[in-house]
């Protein structure tokens, strides 16, 4: 799950990210699904229900069913139809997720689960099959095995049907393929510490070495996953990935990973304990009041974590990692909610959004980012990670400069109003934005100026949802149905007018799901040496004045330059 080579969340439309749950069995456990047993009556009884077999790991699609008809759909993806000889080289949609997901074999541990659970034999003898004619056909390093099959990713994520099967099948091949992927575990050249992906390795190789004695790899596994948990959540909690939906995941595989050293009998370190339950109030804050992830980096606008992050105390919070998630109030659908971005250069799974804003209120998405399309090399895909595709400033003539950090230089905290300074030199030149928020009477102002005098620009998605229903003066409406909001700019307390409304063309473009786009209205404004951006809510006709060093819109008044 890193740039790159990513796989992305199976299931049909690819709408929820589902928490991988920890195994809740221990090795050679019996307890099973009560549904299962029902099903398979006492010719599953027979069958142990083990731990590398139970468990959440499954991906919702394909099923045993679909498996056992040749038909697999991964990824969100129709389904491809596998037929009784596999052609392993198979890459129909040309999606490197769909690739990584079919090596990964996870469609396969579907069967061996649907024995387990109902004790029917034709399962396993397929399940056998198939397998078998994966590891001859997909050598290591041999003519006609395609690189990505033994890259990290797929590997890790291979490692668990495999050993699902173990379970089952006493085979020399079976062993000799498992100690094959754990050789590549433990290699330390291929280790991606602070990472998902090293954390998935860790968890692969502890379970080969607890399956097999080998106390040497599962030692291995656990010494490197202390230090890449302590890499990958912060000590506030916040995951240092860029995109809070890996979260979820990481969360998720922390469980797994905690369930694995427990069956192994050992002792969890403390500082992965720890780690792990304040990624769940990182978990919470990001998460918007309509139960769905904010679509921050390589996150889609329908990430819904299905967890019990907790409710914390605080409605705002900052994170070092570069991070603030405030809203009005918790457990309240309606409550407005926003994000702001700053921190360490884009890397992993972050956009090069800093100083970036998303804003959320009365019940609907009003500021959101281009969004997460693919992991594909593709120009839009590239587009989504770029400064376009977020709404923040830019510097006239300035050239922009990739992976710059930014800072949080300046804080207001009020129960009804929030406000920030962030800067870096992203474009040379300092730019400076200041984000104000008020609750109650819901609006965000943005005030946005450059160093030496400089000019400057920025530009404002709107969700898809929004049509524009006028624009002139330095205003502009949108609208949905009844719904209404208004986008006012000025300068040193003038109107400033000029601005362009694109819907599609270059700008004009968000990913709310996986390889969806659509085409949204986007603001540009004009140029100037300081822009005050305000975006108001519910109305399409605000009382706005500005005088004396304070600004007044709907009877709410702040200082003109926001702190």
């Amino acid at each position: 799950m890193c740039r790159p080579h990513c796989s992305v969340p199976e299931g049909t439309g690819v709408r929820r990210f589902a928490l991988p749950l920890a195994l809740t069995l221990t090795l050679g456990g019996l307890a099973g699904p009560a549904q299962a047993r029902d099903q398979g009556g006492a010719q599953a009884d027979r069958v142990a229900r083990t731990a590398e077999c139970q468990g959440d790991w499954l991906p919702g699609t394909p099923t045993a069913t679909d498996v056992m008809k040749g038909e697999i759909s991964l990824v969100g993806l129709p389904a491809y139809k596998l037929g009784k000889k596999i052609n392993w080289s198979a890459s129909p949609y040309k999606n490197r997720s769909w690739e990584y997901v079919f090596q990964s074999l996870r469609w396969m541990g579907t069967l061996v689960v649907e024995y387990e659970n109902t004790g029917e034999q034709r399962y396993l003898d397929r399940a056998t099959e198939i397998t078998k004619d994966w590891v001859t056909k997909n050598k290591r390093g041999a003519r006609g095995t395609k690189p990505y099959v033994w890259k990290d990713h797929p590997v890790s994520l291979r490692t668990q049907p495999l050993l699902c099967l173990s379970r089952h099948v006493d085979a020399g091949w079976l062993k000799d393929s498992l100690a094959d992927h754990a050789k590549l575990l433990s290699d330390p050249r291929l280790y991606k510490k602070g990472h998902n992906h090293g954390i998935d390795q860790d968890i692969a190789l502890l379970g080969i070495g607890c399956r097999y004695g080998r106390t040497d790899w599962a030692n291995l596994a656990s010494r490197r996953l202390t230090g890449t948990v302590k890499l990958d959540v912060d000590s506030q909690g916040a995951l240092m990935e860029q995109a809070p939906r890996y979260a979820v995941y990481v969360y998720g595989r922390l469980q797994v990973a905690t369930a694995g050293m427990k069956a192994c009998k050992r002792k969890v370190p403390g500082e992965i304990t720890k780690r792990a339950e304040a990624l769940k109030d990182f978990i919470a804050h990001s998460t918007m009041p309509n139960g769905y992830m904010v679509p921050i980096g390589d996150g889609s606008a329908d990430t819904e974590p299905k967890m019990d992050a907790g409710t914390p105390k605080q409605e705002v919070r900052t994170y070092r990692a570069g991070y603030v998630f405030g809203r009005t109030a918790w457990g309240e659908p309606d409550s407005a909610y926003y994000s702001i971005r700053f921190g360490p250069g884009m890397k992993y799974h972050g956009h090069e959004d800093h100083l970036g804003v998303t804003y959320y209120a009365e019940g609907r998405d009003i500021l959101v980012d281009g969004g997460f399309h693919s992991y594909e090399k593709s120009a839009y895909r590239y587009w989504t990670l770029s400064p376009e595709a977020h709404n923040v400033p830019t510097v006239v003539g300035g050239k922009f400069r990739p992976r710059t950090p930014s800072k949080l230089v300046k804080t207001s905290y009020g129960k009804d109003r929030q406000a920030f300074r962030l800067t870096d030199k992203a474009y040379g030149a300092s730019r400076t934005r200041s984000v104000l928020v008020n609750h109650g009477d819901d609006l965000m102002a943005v005030l946005d100026t450059a160093s030496g005098g400089k000019k400057v620009r920025n530009v404002w998605r709107f969700d898809p949802s929004l049509k524009l229903v006028s624009k002139g003066g330095g205003k502009v409406v949108l609208g949905d149905g009844n719904f209404k909001v208004t986008l006012l700019q000025l300068s040193s307390c003038d109107r400033v007018g000029g601005q362009k409304v694109e819907r599609g063309g270059k700008l004009g473009w968000a990913s709310p799901t996986y390889l969806s786009k659509k085409r949204t209205n986007v603001v540009v404004s004009p140029s100037a040496r300081s822009l005050l951006t305000v975006i108001v809510p519910g109305t399409d006709s605000p009382k706005v004045s500005c005088s004396g060093g304070k600004v007044t819109v709907e009877g709410v008044s702040f200082p003109s330059g926001l702190l």
